[in-house]
């Protein structure tokens, strides 16, 4: 990996349309989207203060792996032209190897999770209610349990700086309408199984995920954002997870669970950080770490 780091981009040569927590987005004409992956990293909602070095290209990388990989189930916002076209000679190197140019869809309101494995917030909602985002699930699961089958647990997009909110099937169909959600859910669960399997040859476990979906402009749902990065995903390898679900505790991941992890037990003028911003500051060690477990995934992903 890189040892310098983009923690935003400042391109002047093209329109900037939004910030979110990971990609600066400008304007490429009306119909297209120059996508800056930089190399800032959030955790709980809250971009945090130091970059990982090299972790923008990285997701790029990971991401058009996947684009290709997946295109038989859902057409992806990819338009195959080069990032480098669109900016200026002295802007190349800020976009080079860490962007994607794409088309400009209008994006669905609804974060398409799917979940193979009891995790997260999942886990979390499953101990109060025994299901998620609705669903019933069966009786004495554990952290890190495998479902019986994948299921779809939406969440409803929030503002940078705001928390996702896990919202049922039913709320989705009164957002997009019952005939799109069903297509979000069931492409969902399709790319969830095939890429599942991918990983599976890889001895890698997707846990969960999280989809983006756009309409283009004869309302076809696209594929956007980014797909099954560690930054979307839960990535586990299959060579540690035995143990831990055995002891009941969260696998070894190659995501930003070890982030998140360290900042649950950080503390913040002598209490626990609330998670609301300013993030407590990385710790070199911890930027370090985190680096080298997104490069660890790609190199075993893609070989």
């Amino acid at each position: 990996m890189t040892t310098s780091a983009l923690h935003t981009s400042a391109l002047t040569s093209l329109p900037l349309l939004a910030r979110g927590k990971v990609r600066d987005n400008y304007a490429v004409g009306d119909d297209r989207i120059l996508m800056v992956a930089s190399d800032r990293i959030s955790a709980f909602d809250v971009i945090l203060g130091e970059p990982i070095p090299g972790k923008g290209a990285l997701l790029t990388q990971m991401a058009l792996f996947w684009f290709d990989k997946l295109g038989h189930i859902c057409p992806n916002h990819l338009t195959g032209d080069a990032p480098e076209s669109v900016v200026s000679a002295a802007e190349i190197p800020q976009v080079r190897g860490r962007s994607m140019l794409v088309q400009r869809l209008k994006p669905v309101p609804v974060e398409a999770v799917v979940r193979g494995y009891l995790a997260g917030s999942g886990w979390q909602e499953y101990q109060q209610n025994q299901a998620v985002c609705g669903v019933p699930l069966p009786p004495g699961l554990k952290n890190a349990s495998p479902l019986p089958e994948p299921i779809f647990t939406p969440a409803a997009k929030a503002a940078v700086g705001e928390h996702d909110e896990n919202i049922d099937f039913a709320q989705v169909v009164a957002v997009v309408g019952p005939e799109l959600a069903a297509q979000i859910r069931d492409t969902s669960i399709a790319l969830y199984k095939a890429a599942a399997a991918i990983a599976a040859e890889k001895g890698m476990i997707i846990a969960d995920t999280k989809f983006e979906f756009g309409l283009d402009q004869a309302g076809k749902l696209v594929l956007m954002d980014e797909v099954l990065t560690p930054d979307s995903s839960r990535y586990w390898p299959r060579e540690g997870y035995d143990a831990a679900f055995a002891a009941g505790v969260n696998p070894p991941s190659y995501d930003k669970q070890f982030v998140r992890d360290w900042l649950e037990s950080a503390r913040v003028h002598g209490k626990p950080w609330d998670k609301s911003p300013p993030a407590p500051r990385l710790p070199q060690e911890v930027i370090e770490k985190t680096a080298a477990k997104y490069s660890e995934a790609l190199e075993r992903l893609t070989g």
